[in-house]
């Protein structure tokens, strides 16, 4: 089956940040360029887009968009294969200040899973989940964390209640051969486990290898990073639009924003999050949790650098 992506709340985001045409856009996680290509079409020879992602295949998709909008005063485009926690410094490498609309989507998409990296227990993958194909991989952290250090990752980051039967699981399988797969993370997974806790709905393995996939690619700094330098780069009465599909994440997103409303720089609107339409989440089952939260900048420009940021901070390396 050929891989597809369906973008959530497409047009929840699209009315929350209402872009004109001579505006400048970020789409800072193009992920499938659902999202990408619907506010391209939004602009016109005026505007300016920018689309960011750490994902090399995520930025080659949103070229294809652009190269198949053939409207004589389409935007100009900037595709920049890197992580949105470094958006500072892309848009002052582009010379781009200020922005005037911004748009986290959190969620990954489904050419991730589709690609064989690990993201996904449904296959048996090599044990990576690194979005931008190098440096640390899950294989590295589950075969060299001690037990401990494990059973915190996994409980921090997944929320995961059998977090210490897993880790303790997975250190006694590594004890007799390294865990480089998919297939054997999910076998000492299960080993950890209840059987009853095996029979929901969700998969037992879910949490364990969301926890992962956080702590690989350091999401959750990132995240921070990223949208204090979103908030900053907004131009007066700009906005910032972040669609999150899990509580840690969306914990982090309230509560910056919230900070952010309670300095003075800008408010939500609407107060409380958008969630996908019935008819949506029966179409596409990963919009089940989804949450938009927008938020808009005040009139006068202000400096966000005294908004505190919090998230569970960990650490694996032994």
């Amino acid at each position: 089956m050929e891989p597809r992506h369906d973008s959530v709340l497409m047009k929840e985001v699209l009315e929350a940040l209402s872009p004109r045409p001579d505006e400048t856009v970020v789409d800072a996680t193009l992920g499938g360029a659902g999202h990408f290509a619907a506010l391209l079409g939004a602009l016109g020879a005026d505007g300016v887009i920018v689309g960011i992602d750490a994902d090399s295949a995520a930025v080659e998709r949103a070229r294809a968009a652009y190269a198949l909008d053939r409207r004589s005063d389409r935007p100009t485009a900037h595709l920049v294969n890197d992580n949105f926690r470094n958006l500072s410094r892309i848009l002052e490498r582009l010379r781009i200040a200020p922005v005037d609309k911004i748009l986290f989507d959190l969620g990954w998409s489904g050419y991730q899973i589709a690609a064989p990296r690990g993201f996904s227990f449904q296959s048996d993958e090599p044990l990576l989940m690194n979005y931008d194909e190098s440096g640390t991989t899950a294989a590295d952290i589950v075969n060299t964390s001690t037990e401990e250090a494990l059973a915190d990752l996994i409980f921090t980051y997944g929320e995961e209640r059998f977090a210490r039967g897993i880790a303790h699981s997975i250190v006694r399988a590594r004890s007799k051969e390294r865990i480089l797969t998919t297939g054997a993370l999910v076998e000492a997974v299960l080993a950890g486990t209840p059987t009853w806790y095996q029979k929901r709905k969700i998969h037992p393995a879910t949490k364990t290898f969301q926890a992962l996939r956080i702590a690989v690619n350091d999401e959750l700094q990132s995240l921070r990073e990223g949208l204090e330098a979103a908030l900053d780069a907004l131009a007066p009465k700009g906005r910032l639009a972040v669609i999150s599909f899990h509580s840690i994440e969306d914990r982090i997103v309230k509560s910056m924003l919230r900070d952010a409303v309670h300095a003075g720089f800008g408010s939500l609107s609407p107060k409380k999050p958008i969630v996908p339409a019935r008819a949506e989440i029966l179409s596409n089952r990963r919009a089940r949790s989804a949450k938009l939260r927008v938020f808009e900048r005040v009139a006068a420009a202000t400096s966000v650098e005294s908004v505190p940021s919090r998230a569970p901070s960990f650490s694996y390396a032994q």
